[in-house]
C-alpha cells in the first residue's frame, strides 16, 4: 500500500488541531503542524504521535504573519514532501458587543481568522499534489450565534464559509477539494468553565469532543469525500437547528 502524502495543520498544538494531528497521523500521514505560543504542548504532541508509530513535526508560526506562514510551509515540504492534506485551524476569539470591541481586537480577529486563512491556503497551493484536500475550521456561529458579543467572530467565520466556495472553484481543475468544518461547542480550552452551561443548551445534552471533529476532518481528507467540495459541514449537536 502506498504511503499517503503529507499533511499540514495550521494551529495544531491543542484542542481540535491536536486531535486532527493525532487522527491524520494515525491514518498514515506524516504531519507537520504549527503552533504560536505553546512549545511544550507542541513537543508533547510530537512525542505522543511518534510513540504511537506516526510521524510529526512542530513549527512555530504566527498565523497573522504571512512570512511565518510561508516559512512554515517550506519547512513542512522540506521535512515530509509535497502536501496532500491541509487543515487551517488557527483562530482567535475576542468577545465584545459592537460598542465595546476595540480596534486592536477587530484587527486581530480579521488578521488571524480571515486574512490568515487566506494566506495559509495561498502559501500551500504551489506544494499541493493534484487531488489534495484543503479543510478550514470555521464555526457554527456562521449560521447562528444566539448570544450578544460575537459579532466580529461571526463576521470572520462567515467569511471563511464564503471563502471556501471561491477557492474550491479555483482549485477544482486540479482535483483539489476545499471544504469547511463548522464545529459547535467543543470541550477545549476555549470553553473551559462553560462546559456545563453549553451542554445544558444543547439538544443532545452535551458538548462535542475534539476527536469527533477530527473524525469529520479525516472523512474530508479521505477517499470517500472526493466528490465533496465548496461545502460547509456543521457538527454542533443540533445547536443551529
Amino acid at each position: 500500500m502506498s504511503t499517503p502524502p503529507s499533511a499540514l495543520v495550521f494551529g495544531g498544538s491543542r484542542g481540535i488541531g491536536a486531535a486532527a494531528v493525532t487522527r491524520l497521523a494515525a491514518e498514515g500521514h506524516a504531519v507537520t503542524f504549527t503552533y504560536n505560543s505553546s512549545p511544550g504542548k507542541a513537543q508533547d504532541l510530537v512525542a505522543a504521535v511518534e510513540q504511537a508509530g506516526g510521524r510529526a513535526f512542530a513549527v512555530q508560526a504566527d498565523s497573522a504573519d504571512p512570512d511565518a506562514l510561508r516559512a512554515a510551509v517550506g519547512q513542512a515540504v522540506d521535512r515530509f514532501g509535497e502536501l496532500g492534506v491541509v487543515v487551517v485551524n488557527a483562530g482567535v476569539l475576542r468577545a465584545g458587543t459592537i460598542d465595546a470591541v476595540s480596534l486592536e481586537d477587530l484587527d486581530l480577529m480579521l488578521n488571524v481568522n480571515v486574512r490568515g486563512v487566506f494566506l495559509a491556503i495561498q502559501a500551500t497551493v504551489p506544494h499541493l499534489v493534484d487531488g489534495a484536500r484543503v479543510i478550514t475550521i470555521g464555526s457554527n456561529v456562521a449560521i447562528r450565534t444566539g448570544t450578544p458579543g460575537a459579532s466580529v467572530y461571526q463576521l470572520t467565520k462567515t467569511a471563511v464559509a464564503g471563502l471556501v466556495k471561491g477557492v474550491a472553484l479555483d482549485l477544482a481543475p486540479r482535483g483539489i477539494t476545499v471544504n469547511n468544518v463548522q464545529p459547535g461547542p467543543i470541550d477545549t480550552d476555549l470553553n473551559a468553565g462553560a462546559i456545563d452551561q453549553l451542554a445544558a443548551n444543547s439538544p443532545l445534552g452535551r458538548v462535542g469532543s475534539p476527536e469527533e471533529i477530527a473524525g469529520l476532518i479525516a472523512f474530508l481528507a479521505g477517499k470517500d469525500s472526493r466528490y465533496v467540495t465548496g461545502a460547509s459541514l456543521t457538527a454542533d449537536g443540533g445547536y443551529t437547528l
